[in-house]
């Protein structure tokens, strides 16, 4: 397929543009470009085809299935969309006086409550622009409540081997130092260890729960004793949320702070590069610290990011929540635990799972003896569910999990999808045993063979150059 600039032609276009209805206002010559920017030159037509094109080389929810474990990459729901594109919201200017934006206020004041009461938190803001900027915000609170104090000597935090990979790059940003605990052999925080390294240094503990490996830790009420104990706190990455909302809080398992991914748990969309937004909740002790997400706000809070965030990314995060409701929140988690569950077991026998016990929302297969035998790496499996007609889950990941798959079905999947999903993976099973060789050169039928990824890495083609 060839690029959209490779399909230019010269003096071709469209020029839909209405006339100008306000006064032109002539640039700084300063900013005035001294030539023209090569852009792409082609008819309505010659557009609309490209990216229907593209379009058709693309699988996402709406073409198939999608377990990429970790990410709930999960149906949207369209009337989502429908609101957040009413005139009202899009309409607005961020610098409109309070009272032309009465609107949106209460919308963001709506939702901050109803997070409130799924989170467990006194209060909310919805600055962050996504998970990680989230975090970020999170483990500023926690700065600030210790610098507040003059509780200076605590520089370090606390982040489990399991954890996902931003947190610990989070906590160093943040300029803290990052204390690596290791897992217990059921894949749950080691206490032990945990004790060890608690401290008078210790600034807190940043905690996913249900965890990487889709376990909800047994201990989790021990563990945040333990870190206030010390004098720290505990953050908690809402990376999972899906797993649990609507039936137990983060709160109440003793969190003092929260970011959650609206646009993975309350079904925005995910991937293509945004919009995000990863609000960040906290309790009452941490308020005084939290950026502020009031429309026109003039407090001296701190700033993560301009206005009130990405506001039409909370539209579609309200209007989910307030379509499920009290009961349909909670319904939608059992459903993915349900599903992740029933996807396992009917794994086990092939694959198996890297921790054999009842799992959240995801579980984790461990190929490294599947390998051993047959030479068919992680790798090779994924690629040949392309092939199959299905997204590959999340390849390699966490890191304490040699030949990782991570499997995440989602509560919006049929049973007979799960089915049929299950039935491909058996039967890839068996396949690594008859032809590995096959495996080795997926996919086959794919709009692109298997890229070499090393190169691709290391020299990067990043522009076009006509």
């Amino acid at each position: 397929m060839k690029l959209i600039f490779e399909k230019s032609v010269a003096g071709r276009g469209q020029q839909y543009l209405p006339k100008c209805d306000v006064e032109e206002v002539a640039l700084p010559a300063g900013l005035v470009r001294k030539e023209a920017p090569k852009l792409p030159e082609l008819s309505e037509t010659d557009v609309s085809r490209h990216y229907t094109e593209l379009n058709k080389r693309v699988h996402g929810v709406n073409s198939g299935f999608y377990p990429l474990g970790s990410c709930t990459m999960k149906y949207n729901p369209r009337i989502d969309e429908e609101m957040a594109a009413l005139p009202g919201f899009t309409g607005v200017h961020p610098l409109a006086p309070a009272y032309a934006a009465r609107g949106c206020a209460e919308a963001l004041e709506t939702a901050e409550q109803y997070l409130n009461e799924i989170f467990g938190m006194d209060a909310c803001t919805f600055q962050p622009a996504a998970g990680a900027h989230g975090e970020f915000t999170g483990v500023l609170l926690i700065k600030q409540y210790h610098d507040a104090r003059g509780d200076s000597k605590r520089t370090k935090i606390i982040v489990p081997d399991s954890a996902h990979g931003t947190n610990p790059a989070t906590a160093a940003m943040c300029g803290y130092q990052i204390v690596n605990i290791p897992s217990a052999p059921n894949g749950c925080v080691d206490l032990d260890a945990l004790k060890k390294v608690l401290g008078e240094d210790t600034a807190g503990l940043m905690l996913t729960n249900p965890n990487t490996v889709g376990i909800f830790d047994e201990n989790i009420l021990e563990i945040t004793r333990l870190v206030h104990e010390a004098g720290g706190l505990c953050y908690y990455d809402g990376a999972n949320l899906n797993a649990v909302m609507g039936v137990v809080r983060p709160g109440d398992m003793g969190f003092d702070c929260i970011h959650s991914n609206l646009h993975k748990t309350f079904a925005t969309p995910h991937g293509g590069g945004g919009p995000g937004a990863g609000a960040v909740g906290c309790k009452a002790h941490l308020i005084p610290y939290l950026p502020k997400s009031k429309m026109m706000d003039e407090s001296d809070a701190i700033q993560v990011r301009s206005f009130a965030g990405n506001f039409l990314v909370v539209i579609k995060a309200l209007t989910y929540i307030m379509t499920l409701g009290r009961e349909g929140i909670p319904e939608a988690a059992r459903n993915a635990v349900l599903n992740a569950n029933y996807m396992q077991s009917k794994i086990k026998g092939t694959f198996e799972p890297a921790f054999d016990r009842i799992c959240m929302h995801e579980f984790v297969l461990d190929l490294s003896k599947f390998k051993k035998e047959t030479g068919v790496s992680a790798m090779d499996v994924a690629k040949c569910m392309i092939d199959n007609g299905m997204h590959p889950p999340t390849m390699y990941f966490p890191l304490i999990v040699h030949e990782a798959l991570m499997i995440e079905p989602t509560e919006t999947e049929s049973r007979e999808t799960l089915d049929w999903a299950c039935e491909v993976i058996r039967s890839l099973y068996e396949l690594g045993y008859k032809d590995p060789e096959y495996m080795h050169n997926a996919p086959h039928s794919a709009q692109i063979g298997r890229p070499d990824d090393v190169r691709a890495a290391r020299n990067p083609i990043l522009r076009f150059h006509p």
